[in-house]
């Protein structure tokens, strides 16, 4: 109110702009004056004008209400920045895909902190469970798992992922430019964990060509599955993007006239979505995997 009349001049604009009455200002103004123990205003004419006293705790008045606003304006800034740690969950070969140049993307916001891990999302860790241990959980699966949706968690699609055929260089299929599931009823495969992407194409494989599948071997790690199949041991589904073939020896075919790919999605609560700097991971998440696919000619 101090400020205000030293701006405004009379007790009655003051009332006007706060929406009291002139009575309830000079109270206060009163008040003021008896806490900071020196008279603040002075009789001039009809009303009053403030003492030098009054001028110089108007003046602080207007620091301070300039201090105020100014950490305001810092505060919005801050909680709109993105700032903190991010925890981030990833399968082995979508870390091999984004991690690198996720982790570049997301140093160029160095208030921003991100602490990746690796975990497959099998039967020993479901993503149900870890959305409640990480912001973000990077998962595969050939279409977006109904029990995502039914818990209400947030789904970020990131980039569709072909599933090929790995085979020896020297196998009689590799003179194929694609394959079908006719070409390939009789093989012997390396195969996944049950419920895998690959294994779920696998599955199709039977289903489209009425033929069981023989696997002999059945392997988490993809590096074993390409040793393994480089050795001529049977073929095998696995990913486009990460699939080492001139290092181990191995072609890849896309496997024609059956759906062959997996999702890879971020997966999310939506509070957690909701804080500017698991956004701001999620942003460049998206943005580095649409880097991946353009790279392999993806859509």
């Amino acid at each position: 109110m101090l400020r205000e009349l030293a701006e405004r001049g009379t007790v009655g604009a003051v009332a006007d702009e706060m929406n009291v009455t002139p009575s309830a200002v000079s109270q206060q103004l009163k008040l003021l004056e008896r806490e900071a123990g020196v008279p603040l205003l002075e009789p001039a004419g009809r009303g009053v004008r403030l003492t030098a006293a009054g001028r110089a705790l108007a003046e602080t008045a207007t620091e301070v209400a300039v201090a105020l606003e100014r950490a305001e304006a810092k505060w919005r800034e801050y909680l709109g920045r993105p700032a903190g740690d991010v925890t981030l969950t990833v399968f082995p070969t979508g870390g091999e895909m984004l991690l690198p140049g996720l982790l570049t993307r997301v140093a160029e916001e160095p208030a921003v902190n991100l602490i990746c891990t690796d975990r497959d999302p099998t039967q020993r860790f479901d993503v149900l469970d870890m959305v409640a241990d990480f912001d973000v959980v990077i998962a595969d699966s050939p279409d977006a798992n109904e029990k995502w949706h039914e818990r209400g968690l947030h789904l970020v699609p990131l980039l569709r992922e072909p599933l090929d055929v790995a085979l020896p260089e020297d196998h009689r299929l590799a003179a194929k430019a694609s394959l079908s599931p006719k070409d390939v009823v009789g093989e012997t495969w390396i195969g996944a964990p049950h419920d895998f992407p690959y294994d779920r194409v696998l599955q199709h494989l039977v289903a489209v060509s009425g033929e069981p599948v023989r696997i002999a071997q059945r392997f988490d790690d993809n590096g074993v599955v390409e040793a393994v199949v480089a050795a001529g041991h049977g073929i095998a589904i696995l990913p486009r993007f990460t699939t080492r073939t001139r290092e181990n020896g191995l072609v890849t075919r896309p496997l024609v006239g059956i759906r062959a790919r997996r999702e890879v999605t971020a997966v999310l609560r939506p509070d957690r979505f909701e804080r500017p700097s698991v956004r701001f991971v999620v942003q460049a998440l998206r943005e580095e995997a649409r880097k991946v696919a353009d790279r392999h000619g993806a859509v």
